[in-house]
């Protein structure tokens, strides 16, 4: 892409001297792994989202697994979640030995359909894994009501929405304050929260939080924070088999420089999808917007957009590249994969797995019909008007002439 002299990405962190001073700082102090930065981000986080815990961890795939691992998902065991994810979704349920239960979506958000949820839990269910995908956050109410009535667990992947608000009992709240049992957030340079990379686990329940921390270091009895800062040899053992899924301090102290930026690019964003839909709207007849419910709040972490009826994606998605603007597909389906071949996953048809044509399943039309008509458009907080013009008038032009 270094052809391109004014190349348009897909995404861009927002970082500058602030987080290099701050990863300086934590250099010159020799401790660089897991320690006092990690825990001061984790305090700082939890108090923004409005939560009484806050895991930092290495990614939000390992926050997953965590998180999963925590509510006792084991071999035999069925999770209810979305194909139409980030791979690392139904990764992490596949982790645990357990099978992802694809239920289908709503095209105008994107998200999870809680009409479609009931029919598939049966006595081999434990868990609804929701996605506030792309940061548009989910119905979490009528999924937690379906939950609570069955005795299930909810996970909110919310490795997208930093920021993202529901409105819940009348007051605004934002994703990761306790609404389901466990929300898992990414750090991933595309995200509007960035320390290169890295997860966190937010949740009410202690004893889940004391686990994800002795998970996340080997099982070590011992942190490393309380062992260096004692006068008396601390022997540390391992009760139980863990990981190494650690945030380093270097991480953690450019997670809170981002952090205190967070408001700053949330409104960025807001306005910037506000003029994004007013242009594609006025230029482009036959674009599909995405849908903002009246009770949500979305970061727009990514603004994915349907393209008219006979347009090629990929033909499309080309001829921006070409003239120097990233895209990139709608979001992918998992049961499509050549690893989620037939017997790895059910979608509910049967008692068994999904028996479909090989990457067609007649329950995720929606999900399949969003990854080949959709695509993601540049979004970042240092885009400018041109920019978004430029993106616009683009995707006409490749619209038109196809």
């Amino acid at each position: 892409m270094s052809d391109f002299k004014n190349f348009i990405p897909i995404a861009k962190p927002w970082m500058d001297d602030r987080e290099s001073d701050a990863v300086a700082r934590v250099i010159a102090t020799g401790w660089i792994t897991q320690g006092p930065e990690v825990a001061s981000f984790e305090k700082e986080f939890a108090d923004f989202v409005g939560a009484p815990h806050a895991c930092a961890v290495s990614s939000c795939t390992t926050a997953l697994h965590l998180a999963l691992l925590a509510v006792g998902i084991k071999p035999g065991d069925e999770v209810i979640t979305v194909s139409h994810s980030f791979i690392a979704t139904a990764n992490s349920i596949r982790y645990c030995g357990a099978s992802p239960v694809f239920v289908d979506i709503e095209p105008d958000t994107f998200n999870l359909n809680p009409s479609l949820i009931e029919t598939l839990i049966n006595d081999k269910t434990k868990a609804i894994l929701c996605v506030h995908q792309m940061g548009m956050p989910c119905n979490l109410e009528p999924i937690i009501g379906i939950a609570r009535r069955h005795n299930l667990v909810v996970i909110e992947d919310a490795a997208c929405a930093i920021g993202s608000e529901i409105s819940w009992h009348g007051k605004w709240g934002k994703i990761g304050k306790p609404h389901g049992d466990i929300a898992c957030f990414s750090f991933h340079p595309r995200k509007l929260l960035s320390t290169g990379d890295g997860g966190m686990l937010t949740t009410a329940n202690d004893e889940w939080d004391h686990q994800f921390r002795l998970w996340r270091q080997h099982g070590m009895s011992v942190p490393d924070t309380i062992r260096h800062g004692a006068k008396e040899v601390i022997l540390e053992s391992y009760p139980c088999v863990g990981y190494n899924y650690r945030m380093t301090d270097v991480q953690a102290a450019m997670g809170r420089e981002q952090l205190k930026r967070l408001p700053e690019i949330v409104a960025r964003r807001r306005a910037m999808v506000k003029r994004y839909r007013m242009l594609l709207g006025e230029e482009i007849p036959g674009i599909g917007l995405p849908l903002e419910p009246k009770w949500a709040r979305s970061n727009w972490q990514s603004l994915c957009v349907r393209l008219p009826e006979r347009v090629n994606q990929i033909t499309v998605m080309q001829k921006m590249l070409d003239i120097g603007i990233a895209t990139r597909r709608g979001v992918m389906c998992a049961h499509r994969e050549d690893s989620y071949r037939h017997g790895t996953w059910s979608c509910g048809k049967g008692p068994g797995p999904c028996e479909c044509e090989p990457k067609r399943c007649a329950r995720l039309v929606e999900s399949e019909r969003a990854q080949d008509r959709c695509i993601i458009l540049p979004l970042y907080h240092q885009m400018t008007e041109a920019d978004q013009l430029i993106v616009v008038m683009t995707l006409k032009q490749s619209c038109v002439h196809i």
